[in-house]
């Protein structure tokens, strides 16, 4: 059995202090022992003096922390600044931070850097960020990140590989054994439109939060390591859905998450801070844009609403005194294979009730034929109608600002075939150029004016890692548009990962900054060979209008949640008359994905947090002499 099918030994004693109750009643009895002088003490006196002593003990620790954050990425704790700011400045606790990977897969907005210089970059910018809230100690993992998914399992096949050795969980569980806390933070690990790290990141601090009191799971911690276990009262998870009152009073509301039904905890971002005087709003802000890497430093820097109408940061009330909260459960059916998943993951944690509305309710997918070409296109930026015959397709908003006109930006896209390859043709208008990015930027495209083509040969991926996506810029620093594919089956510049990969770029006539990008896809160089019928496609649109590398607004031909990670999404393109070659493969070819990850034992700053805790770098084993 895993650590996680063993259940809790009733001989083992959880170990939170029920925070300011226990500790209280305790500190009382031994001021009480103290004044007694010489009198020789009760048993329950020595017994609560010992206690007393533990506790202090406890405090004096360098690695116990008050709470305990758990994320995925640095970045992933900032919305909650705000929360651990106030909880040490007014209730005295300290609040550490467990980032699981440091961010080596995400973009880059003020350099070069890529992979492990990207990771101790943003190492820097997390610690940078995290004092704004009086946070010293960040416990990074080391795990590797790789690009957007929406997949918790592949990436639990990432961070831990084959074979499925619960390294991640065990890991946590021994930072919470070091680090002691009553209370854990950690995020949503609910699917949809959520980044499989996030989800993934949520799901192993349930775990870890019930098998750090149990003996039996990962037992070498405690009969090598010598660390006790851990039961910490409360579980706590980021709800960034949840927008509820605003004001003061959102903080004493009592207000229930509409899906799992749990009860929710707010904490008001307009409450000052007594250091600055400045709302912890404004505090939480000026770290975030500390994060400029990721384009937060683009955020104004100024809170401008005002005071009363702020809101609050909230929290899902996962567990109490150390037990789940109990909620109502609803059953949906039928689900897709992800969200099954998840489905039967809550059931074999015990909280069956988030997964409640969990897969929401898909609209029906677009649909279009894929004609055949009267004449084979040239790839050369121009269109003709007879290259593409076929009825364009018309992209709306997707995420961000919306367009103010169609001279702001819109978009078209014609799709033909001609033999074994298809052509894309997209027209975009725009009225204003964003950031000039080199090639070599090409994956980052989201951060600029781009196209992006999304394909799932056999229309039935659950993930993107079987899929093909090529992003295009109709323009570089060196002139010319580049190609991509990222967040696929095999991320990396076209020319090394697409073979066959024909695209140019034109401006498009009657538009100040407006573009067309047109390709040719050889569809034996998709994962797997083709389903004409359920051949599933999506193109996307990024608009900037900036020269800050952040993007403005999103277009797409499906714009539903994750547009560009969800196949479910995708639309259906029926490629007509078409006959693939006989022994393509049906099932898809296994992704190639980076693995590369920065390590603590690179990071002065982890070096000298290690020898700072006692907590060995990347919360490793330790070696009790």
């Amino acid at each position: 059995m895993t650590p996680l099918d063993v259940p809790a030994g009733p001989d083992v004693p959880p170990r939170s202090r029920r925070h300011a109750t226990r500790t209280a009643l305790v500190a009382g009895v031994a001021v009480l022992g103290l004044l007694a002088g010489a009198l020789v003490a009760t048993p329950a006196q020595a017994q609560a003096q010992a206690q007393a002593q533990a506790e202090h003990a406890e405090h004096r620790d360098p690695a116990h922390h008050d709470v305990l954050f758990v994320g995925a990425h640095p970045d992933d704790e900032f919305q909650s600044l705000s929360t651990f700011g106030q909880w040490n400045e007014r209730r005295g606790w300290s609040v550490g931070v467990a980032t699981i990977t440091r961010g080596e897969g995400g973009g880059n907005a003020v350099g070069q850097e890529e992979g492990a210089r990207l990771g101790l970059l943003r190492e820097g910018e997390e610690r940078e960020a995290v004092a704004h809230a009086t946070i010293r100690n960040v416990f990074y993992l080391d795990k590797p990140d790789f690009w957007y998914t929406l997949s918790a399992p592949l990436t639990q096949r990432i961070w831990d590989g084959p074979p499925q050795h619960a390294d991640t969980l065990e890991r946590l569980v021994r930072l919470i054994r070091a680090t002691t806390p009553h209370t854990i933070v950690t995020m949503d690990p609910r699917p949809f439109d959520q980044h499989g790290a996030h989800q993934l990141a949520g799901r192993l601090a349930v775990e870890a939060f019930r098998l750090a009191a149990d003996r039996t799971a990962f037992p070498d911690q405690i009969t090598r390591e010598r660390y006790r276990p851990w039961q910490a009262d409360r579980l706590l998870a980021q709800n960034w859905r949840f927008s509820g009152p605003t004001g003061p009073a959102c903080a004493s509301a009592r207000e229930h998450d509409p899906a799992s039904g749990l009860p929710l905890e707010g904490v008001w971002e307009g409450v000052l801070s007594r250091r600055t005087g400045t709302t912890w709003a404004q505090r939480e802000r000026d770290a975030a844009r500390v994060y400029r890497s990721q384009g937060f430093g683009s955020l104004p820097a100024k809170i401008t609403t005002p005071r009363e109408r702020l809101g609050c940061d909230w929290f899902s009330v996962l567990a109490e005194d150390g037990r789940p909260v109990r909620a109502e459960v609803r059953e949906q059916a039928p689900l897709r294979p992800l969200y099954q998943e998840f489905h039967d993951w809550t059931r074999k944690v015990g909280m069956p009730w988030l997964a409640n509305d969990a897969q929401p309710s898909y609209p029906a997918n677009p649909s279009t034929e894929v004609p055949r070409a009267g004449t084979r296109p040239r790839v050369d930026g121009v269109g003709g109608q007879d290259e593409y015959p076929g009825e364009p397709v018309t992209l709306t908003h997707w995420q961000g600002e919306r367009c103010a006109s169609d001279q702001d930006c819109s978009a078209r896209a014609r799709l033909s075939r001609d033999g074994d390859d298809l052509f894309v043709f997209v027209e975009v208008a725009d009225d204003r150029r964003g950031a000039v990015l080199p090639a070599e930027d090409c994956k980052r495209h989201w951060r600029t004016d781009s196209v992006e083509v999304a394909i799932d040969p056999r229309g039935r991926a659950d993930d993107t890692s079987t899929t093909f996506k090529a992003a295009f810029l109709p323009v570089t620093a060196e002139g010319g548009p580049c190609a991509a594919r990222d967040a696929d089956q095999h991320q990396g510049p076209a020319g090394q990962t697409a073979p066959g990969l024909e695209f140019a770029s034109a401006p498009l006539a009657g538009s100040p900054a407006g573009y067309t990008i047109e390709a040719r896809i050889p569809l034996g160089a998709l994962p797997a060979g083709v389903d004409p019928e359920r051949f599933a496609v999506n193109i996307l649109v990024y608009d900037s209008d900036t020269d800050d590398r952040t993007g403005k607004t999103r277009l797409a031909w499906s714009p539903f949640g994750s547009a560009q990670a969800d196949p479910y999404v995708w639309g259906v393109a029926r490629l007509v008359d078409y006959t693939p070659p006989p022994g393509q493969p049906t099932e898809p070819i296994p992704p190639v994905i980076p693995t590369e990850a920065a390590r603590s034992s690179d990071s002065p700053a982890s070096l000298a947090q290690s020898r700072r805790t006692g907590v060995p770098l990347a919360v490793g084993p330790r070696i009790r002499h």
